[in-house]
């Protein structure tokens, strides 16, 4: 048995382990057979020797990369914890999407999320799948905006079905625009947080960024933009097929969708599952699928989703 000391230097120990050590737990659970023991600034680690270096190797990383970010989330931690966790470190200057509103840096926080950004980067065409709270719609929003700065698109099209989740948009009062505008909330969201308000204001209001339901793409040629299709698991065959012939010589096409929230009638196939199915070995369209593990919402929702999964098997 060995024992070893590690003094923390330049975070504050009470941040970095979280509420009630809940971070430290979370470590800690990658090795059991350690016993790690928190007094102040310094951790106390016993055990055998090998599994003592594995930790200081992993605690390294984990300390670089609270520094650098002032964030250390338990999907944060799990990524860090992986064989190429050095990657989340190493890369950690490449994370930056956008710089959001206040300074805010936007940045891909899970493996898979850099994956849909390295997609983003490499393909014209790119379907994201996964549950809620997995980034997919922020990060493309993200990646977006980042092009529209850059000057690398003209204009930015954000599209979603509209399918009545259980609900009835045509009692909902106003016109069209503001019947919709509740059910397209989750994309405001996302350039607000980007976006200073002014600016956005002004973007809609000259079409620089355009956000509609899908049925309005009908007959068009998006190109110079970047367009991205939220919610596509609610689109028919016959619209995915509408929207993705849509796009122009130039165009960026972003599918982001769940396939277990969908809320076509039962008898109607999801687009999303169907374009999948026909697609995936077109070798120009990237697809990335995210999980539970890419969840970063609140650490409730990763269990939400493990326990509807379990439900439904």
């Amino acid at each position: 048995m060995q024992e070893k000391s590690i003094e923390i230097k330049g975070v504050n120990p009470a941040e970095l382990f979280g509420v009630n050590n809940s971070k430290l737990k979370k470590i800690k659970s990658f090795f059991p057979k350690l016993q790690v023991v928190a007094r102040g600034n310094v951790l106390t680690i016993i055990g055998d020797e090998e599994q003592i270096k594995d930790f200081e190797h992993k605690f390294d990383l984990i300390i670089r990369f609270f520094s650098k970010y002032n964030s250390l989330t338990e999907n944060e931690i799990v990524g860090l914890m992986a064989e190429d966790g050095e990657l989340m470190v190493s890369n950690a200057a490449n994370d930056v999407l956008v710089h959001g509103n206040g300074g805010t840096k936007v940045r891909a926080r899970t493996q898979n999320q850099r994956k849909l950004v390295e997609a983003i980067n490499e393909y014209d065409m790119v379907f994201a799948v996964g549950p809620a709270g997995t980034g997919k719609t922020y990060t493309a929003v993200a990646l977006a905006v980042r092009a529209l700065k850059a000057k690398e698109v003209k204009r930015i099209i954000l599209t979603r079905p509209a399918v009545e989740a259980g609900e009835n948009l045509g009692f909902l009062p106003g016109d069209l625009k503001e019947k919709l505008d509740p059910y397209m909330m989750p994309l405001y969201d996302a350039l607000r947080d980007m976006i200073p308000p002014e600016k956005l204001a002004e973007m809609l209001e000259y079409g620089v960024i355009e956000i509609a339901p899908l049925a309005f793409m009908r007959g068009r040629t998006l190109d110079k933009a970047f367009v991205i299709l939220d919610e596509a698991q609610n689109a028919t065959p016959m619209q995915m097929k509408m929207f993705l012939t849509r796009m122009g010589m130039t165009a960026k096409f972003v599918i982001t969708g769940d396939m277990s929230q969908i809320d076509l009638p039962r008898h109607q196939k999801s687009g999303l599952s169907y374009a999948l199915d026909i697609l995936e070995n077109v070798e120009e369209i990237g697809i990335v699928r995210l999980n539970q593990n890419d969840v970063i919402r609140h650490r409730l929702v990763k269990k939400i989703i493990e326990a509807f999964d379990k439900a439904e098997m």
